[in-house]
């Protein structure tokens, strides 16, 4: 064995050691209830790039029962880790810095949640470093926000992904700088009195106008190599939380109404 074929060999075995591989992602990581694909597995297919209409609900105005989470003006209904809201706020949104993750003051049930997002313009790293972010419901089940505009990474990681999970049906995303939307209806799961799974979470999302995911179950809270369950129960209703990684991504317009139940009246 010469030089060249040793140091192929050592790449090789620290590749299989670490389960890194060129293509970022990993495939030492728990396989997927499907069996198919490991967790952030790097050979998952990656969804088919399409265009998004140019407008869809930007600015889109809150209905007569949305509560209205941001208006661009303060930061009324959110709560920093340690209380107070540290965030920028300017020109009518809100941008991410280095002081932690925010949640709504208040809990929410099956919802419809409407949020535009714009990742930063100047485009900085790769993969999953370049405009990471998350819609956290509940602090457990997490709505992948990422500049994915000719930025490849693991499909379970990309925009719009259930993330750890399921990949979007395609990658609608827009180029960095350029405001975007999701339009996100939640099921949340529910247990018996007894603590027995009664239903599990279901999650449609509505991204840039586009449906990338129709009612798709949740195999239970999603993670970061790891593959979540339904062991432990809780309340119907819960926080959202906007993630911080570092990265300056922005918010707008975001406003949330309840899932109503048919034949209830007024």
């Amino acid at each position: 064995m010469n030089k060249v074929q040793t140091l192929a060999a050592l790449a090789a075995l620290a590749g299989s050691l670490t389960g890194i591989h060129a293509a970022e992602g990993y495939t030492d990581t728990p396989m997927q209830p499907n069996g198919k694909w490991h967790i952030h597995d790097p050979a998952r297919p990656q969804p088919p790039v399409i265009t998004s209409g140019s407008k869809f609900s930007e600015q889109a105005s809150a209905p007569s029962d949305a509560i209205v989470l941001f208006n661009g003006k303060d930061f009324s209904m959110w709560q920093g880790a340690n209380g107070e809201v540290k965030w920028k706020l300017e020109n009518g949104y809100m941008e991410t810095t280095k002081t932690g993750v925010i949640r709504t003051k208040d809990e929410f049930g099956d919802f419809q949640l409407h949020l535009e997002f714009a990742t930063p313009s100047k485009v900085e790293g790769k993969g999953q470093g370049r405009g990471n972010n998350g819609i956290n419901i509940f602090g457990r089940y997490e709505i992948q926000v990422l500049d994915s505009y000719n930025n490849q990474t693991y499909a379970d990681g990309m925009v719009s992904s259930i993330y750890g999970q399921t990949p979007p049906l395609v990658n609608a995303a827009r180029p960095p700088g350029e405001w975007q939307t999701y339009d996100i209806i939640f099921e949340s799961p529910r247990w018996d009195a007894q603590g027995k799974l009664v239903k599990k979470a279901y999650v449609t999302v509505i991204y840039n106008g586009i449906v990338v995911h129709h009612r798709r179950e949740l195999y239970g809270a999603t993670g970061h190599r790891s593959i979540g369950s339904y062991d432990k129960p809780h309340p119907p209703k819960g926080f959202i939380q906007l993630y911080e990684h570092g990265n300056p991504v922005r918010f707008r317009n975001i406003w949330i109404r309840p899932l109503r139940e048919y034949d209830q009246g007024s």
